[in-house]
């Protein structure tokens, strides 16, 4: 397979923060989840769905559908669908029963609606996704490389698989999510994956990259000794 581009994309629910990485360019797509926006203070989902829609149109955008029962996913997904043509609709790889939502997704595929399947983690998950697509599917894969990692397993050969098993999906990316640290983007970069998700303070550190080390030291320094000051500490 050749090498990918990999995108950066925008992960969260606050739409001042969304807005100036579409501007600054930095940011090549964006998504939130219920979580995220219920974290923000977010009451009205449709209401800040097509706030942003209405500034970012010309990247994709992943909204996720809320309900647990499979037939009002569908509706939900029909409805966030119509919101605009760069939407993609998150769907969940199972239901909170651990029924697996693949059957939905060939439904809405079939239906030309674009997926973002979102929370998977495990090989079966990966697999069970791939059997049902055909080449002609645009969706994201979301795995979440950081939670993978949180078991103290190594995600980077999961990854890799992932690739290597949709390559022949050509409208298929594979997203590297939950990252933990900016190492992360380079660690995606070299699998092969086609995004990645960052918090907004992920973003602030890709100006990191290359930094020379004395340098970054002797700022670290200064910051331990300049917040001692400010704190007043005595001993």
């Amino acid at each position: 397979m050749s090498k990918t581009s990999l995108e950066i994309y925008f992960d969260g629910a606050n739409e001042s923060e969304m807005l100036a990485r579409y501007q600054e360019g930095t940011a090549k797509g964006f998504t939130t989840n219920p979580t995220l926006m219920k974290k923000a203070g977010i009451s009205n989902y449709a209401e800040f769905a097509q706030s942003v829609l209405a500034k970012i149109k010309d990247l994709p955008i992943s909204f996720e559908v809320f309900s647990d029962d499979f037939s009002e996913m569908k509706e939900q997904a029909r409805k966030i669908n119509s919101w605009a043509e760069n939407v993609f609709v998150k769907i969940p790889v199972s239901n909170t029963k651990g029924e697996l939502s693949v059957p939905l997704i060939r439904e809405l595929l079939d239906e030309g609606i674009k997926i973002n399947c979102t929370a998977i983690l495990s090989e079966d998950q990966i697999r069970g996704l791939r059997e049902i697509l055909n080449k002609n599917d645009e969706i994201i894969v979301s795995i979440f490389a950081g939670r993978i990692a949180d078991t103290g397993r190594d995600p980077i050969s999961v990854m890799k698989w992932a690739v290597d098993i949709y390559k022949d999906i050509p409208k298929a990316k594979i997203l590297w999510a939950s990252p933990r640290e900016a190492l992360n983007i380079y660690q995606a970069e070299a699998c092969g994956c086609h995004i990645i998700t960052m918090t907004d303070e992920l973003f602030s550190k890709l100006k990191l990259k290359n930094k020379d080390l004395t340098e970054f030291s002797l700022e670290t320094v200064k910051m331990f000794y300049d917040d001692a000051k400010a704190a007043g500490f005595t001993l």
